[in-house]
């Protein structure tokens, strides 16, 4: 048997890329369901257990990949930090496939409470597993939807160079996961009106083609009957590298690149006396 250790790199990458959107996509997929099949919970489950599942899944695939669970967050990495663009697609393809495999695992464990909540596999549960404009009740139009995914996306973006410069006042490494987990909960409970706060093709995608393949004929459209699912990958994306701009602009080109503290923040070193 082959030692895992030797796998090629990018393999390994891909592997926890795929593990670590799939913890996330069991958790967010999952409490909707919960709340819109199963009347358990409210607006607040959905957007922590999303952010507890993002922090679950960057401790996941930290370590070995980044953690970037998200095709926005790996464009604008590699627009702005360097990250290499051949694996742009693989790391996409890889987030969209976990996003699909744990929709399917929500698809088929609350295959009941959604048949008795929603016996046609309409729009009144689309939504657990695609967003939708107004989620799919309220009455928001395609382009304020698109617009709404740029800003929360770049929103998302912003904040996590912000907390992962290291010549910023990041946290610990440690802690990185949990502060990222705490953004997306704050997304939820003031960008989720619009759209849904997707932020996240991967996010988006997998389950819309997860619950397609499962029933639901119209996962491609939104309540008004026009093609939607375009609008949840193109605007994450635009947003991911506008929100990633923005910070380098207002911020990062100002940080010191030291690794030295500022004097007087902390003790400084000091001089080693004569010997």
């Amino acid at each position: 048997m082959a030692n895992p250790r030797k796998a090629p790199k990018i393999i390994s990458e891909l592997a926890a890329e795929f593990a670590g959107t799939l913890i996330l996509i069991l958790f967010g997929v999952g409490v909707v369901a919960q709340v819109v099949a199963g009347g358990l919970g409210d607006h607040d489950s959905i957007a922590w257990a999303w952010g507890l599942g993002v922090t679950l899944g960057v401790y996941t695939a930290a370590r070995i990949s980044g953690a970037h669970l998200n095709p926005a967050v790996t464009v604008a990495l590699a627009v702005f930090k360097g990250f290499s663009w051949r694996k742009v697609l693989p790391y996409s393809l890889a987030q969209t496939a976990g996003a699909f495999v744990a929709a399917l695992l929500v698809r088929w464990n609350y295959a009941d409470v959604l048949a008795a909540f929603d016996p046609g596999h309409t729009f009144k549960s689309q939504f657990v597993f695609s967003t939708m404009p107004g989620n799919g009740a309220l009455p928001v139009g395609t382009w304020a939807a698109f617009g709404d995914q740029i800003i929360g996306t770049a929103i998302l973006l912003f904040l996590i160079l912000a907390v992962t410069d290291l010549n910023n006042t990041a946290p610990a490494a440690n802690l990185a996961p949990f502060i990222i987990g705490l953004i997306v909960v704050a997304i939820g409970m003031a960008w989720g009106t619009n759209a849904g706060y997707a932020i996240n093709p991967a996010r988006d995608f997998g389950p819309r083609l997860a619950s397609f393949l499962t029933g639901y004929g119209t996962a491609w459209r939104d309540q008004y009957g026009q093609l939607y699912f375009w609008v949840p990958i193109v605007a994450p994306l635009i947003g991911g590298v506008v929100g990633a701009g923005l910070y380098q602009a207002l911020v990062g080109r100002y940080l010191p690149i030291t690794e030295e503290p500022e004097p007087g923040r902390v003790p400084t070193k000091p001089e080693p006396g004569p010997t």
